[in-house]
């Protein structure tokens, strides 16, 4: 009789254990061990258990292809969250790891396989291929295509996060405390309107410190001081919650018509707009995506939009600085060009309008469209194509978690029809989605990538600009752990042509997901190690960083309401000399929305109390020494950039800290 002892580790999640019996069968190429019950004194299976056991077989199994895994139900159905299996053949000293990371839900048979990462070329066994293809076959049926709304990214087919299959849902520590943080943020604010409503009218700048407690961050309350400079004003056109807006500008858009005496107040001596357009110190935001898009109505009341250009300054003492702002795309009498000479509540107004497009595009394209929804494509594409032995699959994996579900809700509770985005944006209900597809429109591939996209807009030479600098040094060490991991499994360009599952993973990316894209560039077939290693560093670094740098200041910036308001309730000004506190008290977010406002960015931009962070790997699906060696290297080099990080930030006024590594998480779980 050969005995093989086996190790079963089990979910450390809360609900992770199983009362159910469980059996085990060692699959071999010479034939299978019995079927055991596994079963010691005392209770197996429970929540983080790591359990022994003795298998026996008649006769030697040969190399060990798969653990087979029952669950048969015992008096009351019970799920189970198997993390691994490791076995140790009889005679030998080597320990095989069988990953698993799955849940065995009812009376279920599943096989998985030992964790060497091996390509379709890899396995030859006609059992092993079989396996792989029953595998993708089952992952098709649970995971399907669906389109939510024309013109946008597809999706999981899913109406709301009860349709997922367990292997994709939040933990349930996750889905109570996600409950849990935005009933405590509404109900907190629920109490601050009712405080302020008993107390003295809304009708001043100040009255906004009136909510203003308990929910708070160091940067929120620098925002509530210093909001109305111009200099913190440039400050988040480059290191805000929409840092990929400014582009750099050496001749005036023709819409814009700043004349060089309008802005030479705004100037360092001895020079003008003419000189500093052709040194390409003059930057410029605009937001013609806005134009014409359609205005919500909360509670019987129009909502207002703008279509703003700003142009910014470097200047050499004060740094980026707005120096004059067009409210709507077609200049005439109405539309006046605003300047810092103009009488500061008009020129302060003017400001605001900007910062309410910087809402609307943060939120909708920068955050949900470009992090979100992109990576939705690359979810579903995986889980269907590349079983969980290919390389592939294992590096994405850890950067796909709870992807689906957030992606659910948000689709369910905040840009639905009746979801919060229509109670408090002005884009909310139809507009949103318009506005959404205008950008998916014009989205590239090549813009998903940071070096290109800063090259693009001309903002290489923009100092103090820490995303670019932040987000260039994780772009090459994520783009160099990739390539190393890359050319782990694929010796030439050869091999990654001849990977069927990876060819059909590239056709389903771009004809499943990103559909109706002729000007997208992400080719259908990948030819080179390359363009793999460039495309799945672009899945990672947009699913970690880019998804950082848009989430995680949201309450930030947005908490204090009039620096960035999610609405507006009054028209763009068309008369600088008319604009008073009321006019502008009576624009921004009444008392309700700016609670409002308040609660969701709080709910969405607080750290997660289960965050992972980048590069670190709680499931271990990769197990040959190599592809460890690739990732303990990976994490000596965040841990590089976040030393680096920390000892730029130190004696800053205002720290840069959201592309710290260990604040970004390994995958959209928010």
């Amino acid at each position: 009789m050969e005995v093989y002892t086996v190790t079963v580790a089990t979910g450390t999640s809360e609900y992770s254990g199983t009362n159910n019996y469980i059996f085990v069968t060692l699959v071999g190429e010479k034939g299978e061990s019995e079927r055991t019950l596994l079963d010691n004194p005392g209770l197996d299976f429970c929540r983080g258990a790591v359990d022994q056991y003795k298998v026996t077989s008649p006769s030697p199994l040969g190399s060990l292809l798969l653990v087979r895994l029952e669950k048969q139900r015992y008096w009351v159905e019970d799920n189970w969250f198997c993390r691994y299996v490791t076995v140790e053949p009889p005679a030998e000293d080597k320990v095989l790891t069988f990953p698993c990371y799955r849940w065995l839900i009812g009376d279920i048979k599943v096989e998985i396989r030992e964790g060497t990462a091996k390509t379709l070329r890899d396995d030859s066994l006609p059992q092993l291929l079989a396996h792989r293809k029953t595998e993708l076959q089952e992952r098709r049926m649970a995971y399907r295509w669906v389109t939510w709304a024309p013109g946008i990214p597809r999706c999981i087919d899913a109406t709301t996060e009860a349709d997922l299959p367990q292997d994709v849902r939040f933990d349930n520590e996750k889905r109570s405390d996600f409950e849990h943080s935005l009933h405590y943020a509404l109900l907190e604010l629920s109490l601050k309107k009712l405080a302020i409503r008993f107390g003295k009218s809304w009708s001043d700048l100040d009255d906004f410190k009136r909510i203003f407690w308990k929910l708070r961050s160091p940067i929120a309350e620098y925002c509530m001081e210093h909001w109305k400079e111009d200099r913190f004003f440039g400050y988040q056109c480059m290191n805000g919650s929409n840092p990929r807006m400014i582009k750099s500008c050496n001749k005036l858009p023709e819409n814009f018509p700043v004349t060089s005496d309008m802005v030479q107040s705004s100037m360092a001596p001895r020079t003008n707009l003419d000189k500093e357009l052709k040194a390409g110190n003059i930057y410029l935001l605009d937001y013609a995506i806005m134009d014409g898009i359609p205005t919500n109505t909360i509670k019987s009341k129009p909502q207002y939009i703008a279509a703003p250009l700003c142009l910014l300054y470097q200047h050499p003492d004060e740094g980026l600085i707005p120096i004059a702002i067009q409210l709507e795309q077609t200049p005439d009498h109405d539309t006046p060009i605003f300047l810092p000479r103009d009488p500061p509540l008009a020129w302060l107004l003017a400001k605001i309008w900007v910062r309410h497009s910087e809402f609307q595009v943060f939120q909708l394209l920068s955050h949900l469209l470009r992090t979100h929804l992109v990576i939705e494509v690359f979810c579903v594409a995986t889980l269907r194509q590349l079983p969980a032995v290919h390389p592939i699959y294992k590096l994405l994996a850890p950067h796909l978690r709870y992807t689906l579900e957030i992606n659910c809700r948000g689709r369910t509770q905040l840009i639905s029809p009746n979801g919060i985005f229509k109670r408090v944006v002005s884009t909310g209900g139809d507009g949103l989605l318009i506005l959404a597809q205008r950008e998916y429109k014009v989205l590239t591939y090549r813009s998903l990538q940071p070096r290109n996209d800063f090259t693009d807009r001309g903002v290489y030479e923009l100092p103090k600009y820490f995303y670019r600098e932040h987000s260039l040094m994780l772009w090459d060490t994520i783009h160099s752990f990739v390539s190393g991991m890359v050319s782990l499994y694929y010796q030439s360009d050869h091999d990654v042509q001849e990977d069927l599952e990876l060819q059909a993973w590239i056709r389903d990316i771009t004809q499943e997901g990103y559909t109706e894209l002729p000007n997208f560039g992400l080719p259908s077939k990948l030819n080179t190690r390359e363009e793999l290693s460039t495309l799945v560093s672009v899945a990672i670094f947009t699913s970690t960083a880019q998804h950082a740098a848009t989430n995680n200041g949201q309450f930030d910036w947005c908490a204090w309401v009039p620096n960035t308001p999610c609405t507006m309730r009054h028209p763009p000004p068309t008369d600088k000399d008319a604009v008073t506190m009321e006019m502008i008290m009576a624009t921004l977010p009444d008392v309700s929305q700016s609670c409002l406002q308040m609660a969701i960015t709080w709910h969405l931009g607080r750290a997660q109390p289960d965050a992972i962070p980048l590069g670190q790997y709680t499931q271990e699906h990769f197990t040959e020494g190599e592809a460890l060696e690739l990732i303990e290297r990976f994490r000596r080099e965040l841990k590089d950039i976040e030393g680096h990080i920390l000892n730029q930030n130190e004696g800053l006024e205002l720290p840069y800290l959201f592309l710290l590594p260990s604040r970004i998480e390994n995958s959209i779980t928010i």
